[in-house]
């Protein structure tokens, strides 16, 4: 299946130009064909819940990577492995005699009849103590306000009920890694994708670290000026204030480079 690149920033408006409207086109038929060869199903037999009204559709640097992290396997994960890093979870709705097994639910419902029929009862009791499904989240552990830099420290992952879970929910404090709060989170509430952006790691006119020269056995560090804002992942242009002659890095972390 061809890849197309694609990149989700967060916080915006979804749908305000028609550009957003070809994106979000584009990439639900890239999701859509891996659906139909993972689960075996056409194409007329699903389709995809809305997206956040908040998503915003834009380019990624490399092909999308889809999985099934759920057990209940409605919902793809779509990541973008790339710089920067992000996922988003998109949820099948499934056609009406349609099942996950492309059979139609009428043959299985009879299939699962005749197998009730022939075994013994189940007391009631028993049924009902039927472990739930659970999906792991990730929770702050204080009261986080918009604008915090996120650290690990500050979160914690949480096997919670996946009913009532939104499906934007972020699984993994490694997912929020460099990242800014767009809002106000109070301790104890999962995070969801739309809830953190990459934050600005270096900023025009800050003094930056360039370390130049570390795959090749030895490394040099100076200390440069930034002209440029840059987020993790992303090339800046910097300046040598002893020379003045203008350099180019790859940002690493917090006023940190790697020299090009």
């Amino acid at each position: 299946m061809r890849a197309l690149p694609w990149l989700f920033i967060l916080g915006g408006a979804y749908g305000q130009s028609d550009v957003s409207g070809v994106l979000q086109s584009k990439l639900l038929g890239e999701v859509s064909q891996w659906a139909q060869k993972t689960h075996q199903l056409e194409a007329d037999q699903f389709s995809f819940a809305p997206l956040d009204a908040r998503v915003q559709v834009q380019t990624c640097d490399r092909p999308l990577v889809m999985d099934l992290p759920f057990a209940t396997r409605e919902t793809v994960r779509v990541r973008c492995l790339g710089s920067p890093y992000w996922q988003l979870y998109m949820r099948l709705v499934l056609k009406p005699g349609v099942t996950l097994a492309g059979a139609p639910a009428s043959a299985q419902h009879a299939l699962a009849s005749a197998v009730q029929a022939s075994a013994p009862a189940v007391p009631t009791k028993a049924a009902a103590s039927a472990p739930a499904v659970m999906r792991k989240v990730v929770v702050a552990k204080q009261l986080l306000r918009s604008g915090t830099m996120v650290s690990p420290d500050m979160l914690e992952e949480q096997e919670v009920t996946a009913q009532g879970v939104d499906l934007q929910a972020v699984t993994s404090v490694k997912d929020l890694e460099n990242g800014e709060m767009v809002r106000d989170m109070q301790a104890g509430v999962p995070l969801r994708s739309h809830d953190v952006r990459r934050a600005i790691l270096v900023k025009q006119g800050q003094a930056v670290i360039l370390t130049i020269g570390q795959s090749s056995g030895f490394a040099i560090s100076a200390r440069v000026e930034s002209l440029q804002d840059g987020k993790m992942g992303e090339q800046i242009r910097l300046k040598n204030p002893e020379s003045g002659r203008i350099l180019s890095g790859v940002v690493t972390g917090p006023n940190t480079a790697r020299g090009l």
